[in-house]
């Protein structure tokens, strides 16, 4: 292929050089757009802009051009309100293709002469999550992203040869800007502009081009199933995968497939590639990145991909070969992926709690059939007044609402736990793997048991009804009220723990409902057995009224 380096991408068109299809844009065409931005952005004193663009070729023009014109791009990870809040003061335009941004289209000027672009001068941020919660914004040079593209085309050049590059990723990210945009641009090879979130979409794009090779995600690799054309597209020159884990299956099934392993790509935002595999073995560093450890058995990356001389401390845990292959044992950190979208679980804390209805949140995977996110939540006096009165389903799902002014649908729980109060250990912390644990549990059909006292044989409860107890979802929807079967139930059950009773049960007696019990409330239960008669009498009290009493009536189970 005709490399050009990435620094040189402006300096001379060539007309022959296709870039992209559909519509067809060649070199000579993508260099008059972007020194036309150049010199508009010039014009108008522009010294940085956030840039989202789902066309591919135009994030090329805009990237180049911004960068012409001397114009730090930052890469937002989404539009959405509060990401354009965060950084609306560390930009002077937003570059979009959405109504009220600028548009590439309204930058007609006479360009700017070719020249070559400066690698240390020319910078792009991209935005993250970091482990505080808070989003992370992490700052390239052109020397970064230069020595990466050489590398990837060192590495897969010859096999990939005129190969269209077809995408399922976005290029607002690392792994689809550096793949889909990037690589392809100084390689000469054509790609598609649009990223393709499903398989039918890969398998038309790939139809239409004789030579092609495609940048996916797990998410997509993985849903590939048999109604697709599988002879034809095992003419893929390759597949890549990053973003997340490839499940094992869904690699084996690509291999029995198309004849090929996967090329998985395992990297961050912050370092770039770091290594890659084919199959279920270990990782292989890319040339020149060097790995070690902390003390927690964390990776540190120095890399051609980062700053001179710095070291990037990971929270991924791995276990190095002696020949310096790797094998990944987990995170590390509180940052999870979901169908290879980087989530903060901080972050959505930190908006939950933020609503008035929510005191304390926790969040973390439920790994059922589909991986997804859980939330732990303890109610103000305010949320629960809201669960006795609109139900659960309408409480979690107006939470669901607020929280989607904070992230993707993606990262929405779809599992909720109400608790009293956190069940924190004695280090005043709540491990991950509890959490985890806790989201996995049945929601509670019993009582907390707070306080029990004995007198003469009788006995005191004091007790607190979770407000996630599973027999409020039927009893009732939206206005959760405990059963009287289950108050029954609890005296007997209770009362089986602490006394010596009668095996058979045999009926009940004179029983009077008397004020409702909700979720939340704390109750006092009075047991008491008479033994002569075979009756277990219990009475619950709130703190001003008896809600409920009566008399169950036992037998021995000889009798």
């Amino acid at each position: 292929m005709n490399w050009i380096k990435l620094e040189h991408l402006l300096l001379k068109a060539q007309p022959d050089r296709a870039v992209t299809t559909a519509p067809a844009l060649d070199h000579a065409r993508l260099c008059e757009q972007a020194l036309r931005l150049a010199a508009g952005l010039k014009a108008l004193g522009v010294r940085q802009m956030a840039v989202h663009l789902e066309d591919a070729a135009e994030l090329a023009v805009a990237l180049l051009g911004a960068w012409r014109a001397g114009v730090s791009v930052l890469l937002p990870s989404d539009l959405q309100p509060q990401t354009r809040q965060r950084w609306s003061n560390d930009v002077d335009l937003w570059l979009t293709d959405q109504p009220g941004d600028t548009h590439l289209g309204g930058f007609q000027q006479p360009p700017l002469n070719a020249a070559a672009l400066d690698l240390d001068q020319c910078r792009l941020s991209l935005c993250t999550s970091g482990s505080s919660g808070e989003p992370k914004r992490i700052e390239k040079n052109l020397r970064q992203l230069a020595n990466e593209v050489e590398a990837l085309e060192q590495l897969w050049g010859t096999d990939l040869g005129p190969a269209c590059i077809i995408g399922s990723v976005a290029t607002q990210h690392i792994y689809g800007l550096l793949f889909r945009v990037l690589w392809p641009l100084c390689a000469g090879r054509p790609f598609v502009r649009r990223q393709l979130a499903f398989p039918e979409d890969l398998q038309r794009a790939s139809r239409e081009h004789p030579a092609f090779a495609w940048v996916a995600s797990p998410a997509l690799l993985k849903r590939m199933g048999d109604n697709l054309d599988w002879p034809a597209l095992s003419a893929v020159r390759r597949v890549f995968s990053s973003g997340g884990a490839l499940p094992v299956e869904a690699a084996q099934s690509l291999h029995e497939r198309l004849g090929q392993w996967p090329t998985e790509i395992f990297g961050s935002s912050e370092t770039g590639g770091i290594a890659w595999r084919q199959g279920a073995g270990l990782w292989q560093p890319f040339a020149d990145v060097t790995l070690t450890q902390d003390s927690d058995g964390a990776l540190l990356i120095a890399s051609p991909y980062l700053p001179d001389g710095h070291v990037e401390q990971t929270a991924d845990s791995a276990r190095i070969a002696v020949d310096g292959r790797f094998e990944l044992l987990g995170r590390l950190d509180r940052i999870v992926k979901l169908e290879e979208k980087r989530i903060s679980l901080p972050m959505l804390e930190q908006a939950l709690t933020a609503h008035e209805w929510v005191s304390e949140a926790r969040l973390g995977v439920v790994k059922e059939n589909r991986a997804s996110l859980g939330a732990l939540l303890v109610l103000s006096e305010t949320g629960l007044h809201a669960l006795r009165n609109l139900g659960r389903r309408s409480l979690t799902e107006q939470l669901r609402q607020h929280l989607s002014q904070h992230c993707e649908a993606l990262a929405l729980p779809r599992r909720w736990r109400l608790l009293r109060h956190l069940p924190l250990n004695a280090q005043g912390k709540l491990p991950q793997a509890d959490v985890d644990a806790l989201l996995l549990a049945p929601r509670p059909k019993a009582p907390e048991v707070l306080e029990q006292v004995e007198s003469d044989g009788e006995w005191s409860l004091q007790l607190a009804v979770p407000p996630d107890l599973a027999y409020f979802s039927g009893h009732f929807p939206k206005a959760p009220v405990l059963p009287g079967v289950v108050q029954v139930d609890w005296a007997l059950s209770l009362g089986r723990q602490l006394m010596n009773l009668p095996e058979k049960f045999a009926g009940m007696e004179v029983l009077k409902f008397q004020q409702l019990v909700r979720p939340g409330d704390e109750i006092q239960l009075h047991l008491r057995f008479d033994a002569v008669r075979g009756k277990l009498y219990f009475a619950y009290r709130n703190e001003t009224a008896t809600c409920s009493s009566g008399r169950i009536l036992l037998e021995a189970a000889h009798a």
